[in-house]
C-alpha cells in the first residue's frame, strides 16, 4: 500500500499561482495529479514517470509544471496564470505500474490515490 496525502489547495484570484505538494510513503514509479468537478469524470491533469517522462493535460499546458523530489518521495504541481475553470479537487495518484505515456493520464491506471486538496480560483 501506498499513502499519498495532498497539500497546499487554497483559493487564489484568477492569473494567481498555487504550488500543490503530494507527500508519499513510499517510492513509487509513475505519479499523477488528477482533478474533479462534482458531478463530472476525474480528469487527468499531468503525470511524471521514473524517467521524469511527463505527460500534460492540453488544458494546463504551459501554465502547469508537475516535478518531483524522490529523496523527499513528494510529488509537486506548480499552476501559474490560474483560471476560474481551473476550480476542483486535486488529487495525487500513484501506480508502479508500467504503461504507454499517452495513457499516463487515463484516471484507471492508477490504484492509489490521495484524498484531495481543493483549489478555488475566483475571477
Amino acid at each position: 500500500q501506498v499513502q499519498l496525502m495532498e497539500s497546499g489547495g487554497g483559493s487564489v484570484q484568477a492569473g494567481g499561482s498555487l504550488r500543490l505538494s503530494c507527500a508519499a510513503s513510499t517510492y513509487t514509479y509513475r505519479l499523477a495529479w488528477f482533478r474533479q468537478i462534482p458531478g463530472k469524470e476525474r480528469e487527468g491533469v499531468a503525470a511524471i514517470d521514473g524517467s521524469s517522462r511527463k505527460q500534460y493535460a492540453d488544458s494546463v499546458k504551459g501554465r502547469f509544471i508537475i516535478s518531483k523530489d524522490n529523496a523527499k518521495n513528494t510529488l509537486y504541481l506548480q499552476m501559474n496564470s490560474l483560471k476560474p475553470e481551473d476550480t476542483a479537487m486535486y488529487y495525487c495518484a500513484a501506480t508502479s505500474q508500467s504503461a504507454v505515456v499517452l495513457a499516463y493520464l487515463t484516471a484507471s491506471g492508477y490504484e492509489f490515490w490521495g484524498q484531495g486538496t481543493q483549489v478555488t480560483v475566483s475571477s
